[in-house]
């Protein structure tokens, strides 16, 4: 005896839940009409479709709705990448937050998660060096790649750049662009 086909009983019951929730149109939507929905009322009806060895319906691939979830499913990783990154280099709550929206939580698992340590205190400053160093070499980025200062993703990137350049946590060269930006020195 053959068994059952899998893709009927998977379109019965989404058309029966589709139904319970009174969601009409989406059964419509499926294929069936009016006749197949009174059909559907009785137990033993889509039972026997349900149970069914012969495939009574197929499937239809929406290229477009697919394409989408593949793009979304890549962007979530260069997301969760480029966070990553910033925790490595050091980048705040207040940062991740601001930029991607992260909570106090999301960011303390995220840190959990990659293996960092739990910060203790605040960052110590930038020395005049390092701040003469920083600010040469942001202000000749920004200029050479034409970076708006009040794009603060564009200027986010460049701050992780310059932070594993110069092996300096995100935090300080973030706080030090900030107060710059804000100073209108850009």
């Amino acid at each position: 005896m053959s068994e059952p086909n899998p893709l009927n009983h998977a379109v019965i019951a989404q058309a029966l839940h589709n139904l319970r929730n009174g969601q009409l149109q989406r059964v419509k939507a499926m294929g069936f009409d009016e006749a197949d929905l009174e059909a559907l009322k009785h137990p033993a009806t889509a039972s026997m479709l349900a149970n069914a060895t012969v495939s009574w319906c197929s499937v239809t691939i929406n290229r477009d709705a697919l394409r989408c979830l593949f793009q979304r499913v890549s962007e979530t990783n260069r997301e969760i990448d480029e966070i990553d990154r910033l925790l490595r280099l050091g980048a705040t709550t207040d940062i991740l937050g601001e930029s991607y929206g992260l909570t106090h939580q999301e960011v303390a698992l995220r840190r959990t998660v990659i293996g960092l340590p739990k910060r203790k205190g605040r960052h110590r400053a930038l020395s005049d060096e390092e701040s003469t160093e920083l600010w040469r070499r942001c202000s000749t980025t920004v200029r050479q790649e034409h970076i708006d200062p009040q794009d603060k993703p564009a200027m986010l990137r460049m701050a992780a750049d310059m932070a594993e350049q110069m092996t300096l946590p995100l935090a300080v060269i973030w706080n030090a662009l900030r107060a710059w930006i804000k100073a209108k020195q850009f």
